[in-house]
């Protein structure tokens, strides 16, 4: 008789990019608050079944909840195996948890294994990796030589980290895991921001991947990236850290946002709607001219007074108080902004570092 193997989040660290699956039986709504990095969702109770069976188990007994249960629990385990496993050959080696290691991974674990599979339990679960993410975080990584990528709004400081990142150079871009351009006019249209909890796991999969023998280049974000908080201990290792300053013409940071920002362009009422949460620091007159501005059609001088009387001025009023190393940055100039200019760029910077 074969039975599943249950291990501590620990001791699978080292080969958790070993597994061939990393499978998450908790329901719909817990694995989109945060999961494992590279774990698919395979809940052996939906949302509206793990209410139906908690109800039962309140107001009737437990016995009665334990019996429904276990009907359900059958019928979505044996669905998932001819939906997601028949494929799968006898050395399928898939890691298994829910949230606290318990009947719910444990189920659908013993089942894998009896067919043959060598399926691996998580002990304690998701718990036990939140905890472990937690601890990471609360460090610095100082073992890990950060470079930031200091600019002024649209001078180009994502596609750079972008480019380095094509190119195979170490690349947190921290925008990116938060879904979010880190500013007032940052939300990204179509895609919402993951929970606070989602946030942390994508960056500790960031940073447990990196080689601590070669830079990793990060761009000079705020504690926020939209609604987000980045880790207090990375944030502090950021801002002591070496930096690039990097440079682009105003003219081509105007044509830069408009082409990242296009969503804003090609629709002034969203822009004005997100313009509106600026009345506090410029007042309803300099607010009502940039609608005007906008429902006008005229985005390049919006978007030039929007750099030159809000973002600019804020921007270099935090990254010299915040970033110790500002001071003494090396300078990188961009040429432009095509494609060319940033392969360029980079190939500077990687000569820099």
């Amino acid at each position: 008789m074969k039975y599943p193997a249950l291990l501590p989040f620990e001791s699978l660290l080292a080969q958790l990019d070993d597994f061939d699956a990393i499978i998450d039986v908790r329901s719909e709504s817990e694995f989109a608050e945060d999961h494992i990095p590279g774990a698919i969702n395979c809940p052996v109770l939906n949302d509206k079944q793990r209410i139906r069976v908690g109800t039962l188990y309140k107001q009737v007994s437990a016995f009665e909840a334990k019996k429904v249960g276990a009907a359900l629990v059958a019928q979505n385990i044996a669905a998932h195996i001819e939906t997601h496993f028949l494929a799968h050959e006898r050395d399928w080696k898939p890691l298994i948890y829910c949230w606290r290691g318990g009947n719910r991974s444990g189920a659908m674990a013993h089942i894998l294994a009896k067919i043959g599979w060598p399926a691996i339990q998580l002990d304690g679960g998701y718990k036990a990796f939140r905890h472990h993410v937690n601890a990471a975080l609360e460090s610095p990584p100082q073992h890990l030589p950060l470079r930031v990528i200091c600019g002024t709004t649209g001078s180009g400081k994502s596609r750079l980290l972008q480019t380095l990142a094509a190119l195979g150079e170490q690349v947190l871009d921290l925008e990116q895991l938060a879904a979010h351009r880190g500013s007032v006019l940052g939300h990204l249209p179509n895609e919402p921001q993951p929970s606070q909890k989602s946030f942390e796991s994508r960056i500790w999969q960031a940073l447990r991947k990196f080689d601590p023998a070669r830079t990793v280049f990060v761009e000079s974000e705020s504690k926020k990236v939209g609604n987000l908080r980045v880790p207090a201990a990375l944030m502090e290792q950021m801002r002591s850290s070496p930096c690039i300053a990097l440079h682009l013409s105003q003219p081509d940071r105007v044509a830069l946002l408009m082409q990242d920002y296009h969503h804003f362009v090609d629709d002034a009422a969203i822009l004005n709607k997100q313009l509106d949460c600026l009345i506090s620091v410029h007042g309803r007159e300099k607010i009502q001219r940039w609608h005007d501005m906008a429902n006008a059609a005229q985005m390049p001088q919006l978007v030039d007074e929007l750099l030159v009387a809000h973002y600019d001025p804020a921007y270099l009023r935090s990254i010299e108080r915040n970033f110790l190393q500002y001071a003494q940055a090396e300078v990188l100039e961009l040429a432009g902004i095509s494609e060319q200019a940033f392969a360029d760029a980079a190939q500077k910077l990687r000569a820099i570092v």
